[in-house]
């Protein structure tokens, strides 16, 4: 059985101050029967695992460099987040392959330099708003999973997230039937490339406008494992919401 996750995505949010959300979720999910990750800023890792412990909830970097180490002014390589005490790693979303115009190929060195650090790898994937309306998702979903995610995965070091460009932070939501088509369609993808065994075993996280009211009928839709939580995620009391949806599911 795939174990449901619930992550945070703080993007550029959060300094010390903002622990006190850490503290809160801790209290309200001691012991939570999903799941639950959070992935500050890189500026907060180190504090943010620091004030976890051993507690339930892990720590998360949002992005790391293909490189171990080297002369690369302001990035941060996988090996000095799992230094920092993260263990999972996002590597493309849609905002690190528009803003920095990274490809493909690039998430795929990065996936594969995080797996080899020991980190979960969260592999995103998703379409924009122009490519939905040209009835394209599955033909851009396909491509981006062939390409940015390495042979090295496995259901153990891999998690993958799709999430359509369109309804990030937006308030739009696709359809059930929407979300259901593509993570279906993510399923076999894996399977056929990887085997049943490692294909069935890969969590596939739904993000986009995920929020308390509407997380219960999301987490019903086939192989939705969990979800991406981008501005949700960011107060305790609306990420413990969509954290108790996910339990129930």
């Amino acid at each position: 059985m795939r174990k449901k996750l619930a992550a945070g995505n703080w993007k550029m949010n959060g300094t010390l101050g903002s622990m006190i959300e850490i503290d809160a979720l801790m209290e309200k999910h001691p012991d939570p029967k999903c799941d639950v990750l959070i992935c500050p800023p890189a500026t907060l890792v180190a504090a943010m695992a620091a004030t976890i412990g051993d507690g339930a909830i892990k720590t998360g970097g949002q992005d790391c460099h293909a490189q171990t180490s080297g002369a690369h002014t302001g990035d941060i390589s996988a090996q000095m987040l799992a230094d920092a005490g993260a263990s999972y790693v996002i590597v493309g979303h849609s905002e690190r392959r528009q803003d920095h115009n990274e490809s493909d190929s690039d998430i795929r060195h990065k996936a594969e330099s995080a797996i080899s650090a020991g980190l979960v790898t969260v592999v995103c994937c998703g379409e924009t708003d122009a490519e939905r309306e040209a009835n394209s998702t599955l033909e851009i979903i396909s491509g981006q999973l062939a390409a940015s995610i390495p042979d090295t995965a496995t259901g153990e070091n891999l998690v993958v997230a799709y999430e359509p460009i369109w309804a990030i932070g937006t308030g739009k939501v696709p359809t059930l039937e929407q979300i259901g088509e593509v993570h279906d369609f993510i399923r076999a993808k894996l399977e056929k490339r990887f085997g049943q065994d490692v294909g069935c075993c890969v969590r596939l996280l739904y993000g986009g406008s995920v929020k308390p009211s509407n997380a219960d009928e999301i987490f019903a839709v086939s192989n939705v494992d969990g979800a991406l939580v981008g501005g949700a995620s960011l107060k305790a009391a609306d990420f413990s919401g969509i954290i108790t949806a996910l339990e129930n599911s």
